[in-house]
């Protein structure tokens, strides 16, 4: 059930979400975080409404996205209540801000945020140069963004890096998560020879894979290159390399020298997993903080494609 509120105010929204309530249509009790979506016109609040109704269903939750408009016309506020299959196993408050409500989301969403419940705040689009010091993002006690939006990746990373606060995650951190364990279970296997460096390939301009790279520099303590081509990740060692790529059918193919090698089925890693994920742990990962520091002592190789 979808309930529209055109140009209306946050005592009519909180009345009519009472209204809902009352008549059966959501339950808040059961709802063990807030999530705040922050969107920019034009950025894709529908794929991220959509996210967060599927990743709902493992958090109930409460989901308010902001959406700003156009900020150069009268201020208004339309609103859209969400609930039973249009939202998943949460509630979903849609706001679309217009001219100078644009610039105070903040004030807009607290009125409508769960007491005594984390907050999380996702930017599905472009995040902000700081995600802790944005109004929004001060209300999150995780910070998500999607540096795979980037225009400039390597800036974005960077600038991740330097406004890091505990609490700030990434989804493409989230996207190689099962590349990170299937490489850390492999370097489990005997031989354990000791690792001489590492080389990591994928395309130019890939967040992922950046991140994957800076976790191995960080993790390993050796010398990891970073070069472009096809997705494969080769860990050097003095009984011979180790060997993660992708073969036919999306299976992960790991080769170790005197093994059969190895395959795993790769499981899809759509944006509602993702986001899933990242709502599964409230608490600092310090791990990706590390691999962003990582980043930053890659060796860059010249561009080469890998057959």
């Amino acid at each position: 059930m979808i309930v529209e509120l055109p140009d209306t105010n946050t005592t009519a929204i909180s009345k009519e979400l009472i209204k809902v309530r009352d008549s059966g249509g959501a339950f808040t009790s059961g709802r063990v975080l807030t999530l705040l979506v922050s969107t920019y016109e034009g950025e894709p609040a529908e794929a991220a409404i959509e996210a967060a109704n599927e990743a709902s269903r493992e958090h109930p939750c409460r989901v308010i996205v902001v959406s700003r408009a156009d900020r150069n016309g009268p201020s208004r506020l339309d609103a859209q209540i969400r609930v039973g299959g249009d939202a998943g196993a949460s509630e979903v408050v849609v706001l679309h801000l217009f001219g100078d409500l644009v610039d105070h989301g903040k004030s807009v969403v607290i009125p409508f945020m769960l007491p005594d419940t984390p907050v999380v705040t996702w930017w599905p689009g472009h995040g902000p140069v700081n995600p802790a010091a944005d109004p929004i993002g001060q209300l999150g006690k995780r910070r998500i963004t999607d540096s795979t939006k980037a225009t400039d990746v390597a800036a974005t990373l960077a600038q991740r890096l330097a406004t890091y606060s505990p609490g700030d995650s990434d989804i493409a951190w989230s996207r190689i998560t099962v590349w990170r364990a299937l490489l850390t279970s492999a370097l489990d296997q005997p031989p354990h020879s000791p690792i001489t460096d590492v080389e990591v390939s994928g395309p130019a301009d890939l967040a992922a894979v950046e991140l994957l790279a800076g976790w191995l520099h960080s993790a390993l303590g050796v010398p990891v290159t970073r070069s472009v081509g096809s997705f494969q990740v080769t860990v050097n060692r003095e009984s011979g390399p180790l060997v993660l790529c992708v073969g036919m059918g999306n299976q992960a193919i790991i080769s170790i020298p005197g093994k059969p090698d190895g395959k795993v089925a790769l499981p899809d890693r759509e944006l509602r997993s993702c986001l899933a994920e990242e709502l599964r742990r409230l608490d600092p990962d310090e791990t990706y903080h590390l691999a962003l520091q990582g980043i930053s002592g890659l060796t860059r190789a010249e561009d080469k494609i890998h057959a």
